[in-house]
């Protein structure tokens, strides 16, 4: 089966019918509607390189593939090798797809309270490296080779050391290898 979100064919605006995968599952509803009123539900804002960009309102553990589907799909020759198209959403994030610089990664600062200013300001930002001692389990969870079990030992040890100092020191997390940090080191940052 391919789960690749790049085929989808619907001309239509967020259309879980034109699918025949049937992974649009996760559609709550089209763009224009979204409210951020519910817990089943996450808000994300679809940008770049889609048929209907805009902002959707789609299932609780939704995933990036849901999005790009209840976007109308990519729009024809975009790569969307730099999404990993298997991993879920997060509430409030925006999802850039076909965008040089775009990583797959949800934003850092999801949630509204979390420190802003960071990454200086430019409204055309992709999501830059999550910060070790803000993250979330769920943003913990969405990065390459960490699941909830490792995103939890990250809490853990940041929990019992107060804070890291620096991004080698996840090195120091049970289940982090050298090979694992290697991926790893790029996509975090010690705020």
């Amino acid at each position: 089966g391919s789960a690749a979100g790049a085929s989808a064919t619907s001309d239509g605006p967020a259309s879980p019918a034109a699918s025949a995968s049937g992974s649009a599952s996760g559609l709550v509803s089209s763009p224009g509607s979204a409210s951020a009123s519910g817990s089943a539900a996450v808000v994300v804002d679809v940008v770049g390189k889609v048929r209907h960009p805009g902002v959707y309102r789609l299932a609780a553990g939704a995933r990036v593939d849901d999005a790009v589907r209840a976007a109308g799909g990519a729009v024809g020759g975009t790569d969307l090798a730099r999404l990993n198209l298997a991993r879920k959403l997060v509430d409030g994030e925006q999802l850039a797809v076909g965008v040089a610089g775009a990583s797959s990664a949800p934003p850092p600062a999801v949630d509204t309270s979390a420190a802003d200013g960071s990454a200086g300001g430019s409204s055309t930002a992709a999501a830059g490296p999550l910060d070790l001692n803000a993250a979330t389990e769920t943003q913990l969870d969405a990065l390459p080779g960490v699941g909830p079990v490792l995103a939890q030992r990250i809490i853990d040890w940041r929990t019992a050391h107060g804070r890291f100092d620096s991004v080698q020191q996840l090195n120091s997390v049970s289940g982090i290898g050298d090979a694992k940090f290697a991926d790893l080191a790029p996509l975090v940052s010690v705020g």
